[in-house]
């Protein structure tokens, strides 16, 4: 990089310790959410870098004549035009593995909260009733000897496989192609991964071909005994198929940290006991999202500094 600061944008918030370490090695214009590109002809033309909360759609990327790079906060980055972007030279990066180990981690918690229902065990102490009405309930579910699938078998997948090997569970998967040196049996379908497992993992991210893939089908092919849990996107979820085969007993549980439409989840799976939500905080540990935030950071430093990136998604037309 050169002395004078080359201008990046921020369209909207941004993660404090990514946007400290911006300001610190660029010229930062930080615009308002809802007003994302409110800039002036002059700053247009300046823009060189950009670092978003998974936000930049094509229309965003044509305002910006001089835009190399697009440094995106998380892995999936289905908010960010990545195909618009390689088809005009810009790259676009994401913060993958630094964050495998926290969703993989809360993965299993959520697991043993919707199996065990913990949270709600919790409650019952707290309100005093193991007190005032004896013992909690038994929990009509268990982990041991279930059979898990794997919706995606990426690097998370395969971290939260790793993490379920101890606990003595079979494991299955589905992808579009088979994954070569992983001991898991490998389903043809998601609807034969479904019908094949008792407990489904989601972990997909957010594209057209994942769109509303777990539905009233998928449900009824889990079965009664079945519990699933979504880490993947909301978007791959027909809430309305979950929330009544939840109601009907056409499977036992979910456990959700994503939602369709976020932060607004469906009334009628808030008041279901046999659901286990969380606000989608399945990365959201201040380590984590430190790592996360320093390579947003060191993504864009890397391009202009040297040339390179630390990690380019598949769309982007340059290796880093």
């Amino acid at each position: 990089m050169t002395d004078t600061k080359i201008t990046v944008l921020v369209p909207g918030r941004m993660h404090p310790r990514a946007l400290e370490r911006l300001q610190a090695a660029f010229d930062v214009i930080q615009t308002s959410a809802g007003a994302e590109m409110d800039l002036s002809d002059e700053q247009r033309g300046r823009i060189r870098g950009a670092a978003t909360l998974n936000r930049m759609p094509a229309a965003w990327i044509d305002q910006l004549p001089a835009l190399e790079v697009i440094s995106n906060f998380g892995v999936g980055y289905d908010g960010v035009d990545a195909g618009h972007a390689g088809s005009k030279g810009i790259l676009v990066t994401n913060t993958p593995d630094v964050l495998n180990d926290e969703v993989a981690d809360t993965t299993i918690g959520l697991l043993l909260n919707t199996v065990r229902r913990l949270p709600v065990a919790e409650t019952w102490l707290r309100e005093g009733r193991w007190e005032k009405e004896g013992p909690f309930p038994l929990t009509p579910l268990s982990l041991k000897n279930r059979h898990v699938g794997l919706l995606g078998l990426g690097r998370i997948g395969l971290e939260i496989a790793r993490r379920l090997e101890p606990f003595k569970v079979k494991i299955s998967y589905h992808t579009r192609t088979p994954r070569e040196g992983v001991p898991y049996t490998y389903a043809a379908s998601l609807l034969d991964l479904a019908r094949s497992v008792d407990t489904l993992i989601s972990i997909v991210p957010a594209t057209p071909e994942t769109h509303k893939i777990i539905n009233a089908d998928v449900l009824q092919a889990l079965g009664p005994n079945g519990v699933f849990i979504n880490v993947g996107r909301g978007t791959s979820v027909d809430e309305a198929d979950l929330e009544a085969a939840l109601k009907a007993g056409t499977i036992a549980a979910a456990g959700l940290d994503v939602f369709y439409h976020e932060p607004k989840v469906p009334a009628g799976l808030l008041d279901l006991p046999n659901a286990s939500l969380l606000p989608h905080v399945a990365s959201a540990s201040v380590p984590t999202r430190n790592d996360m935030a320093d390579l947003v950071v060191d993504n864009l430093i890397g391009w202009f500094r040297d040339g390179k990136v630390v990690t380019p998604v598949a769309e982007t037309p340059v290796k880093g």
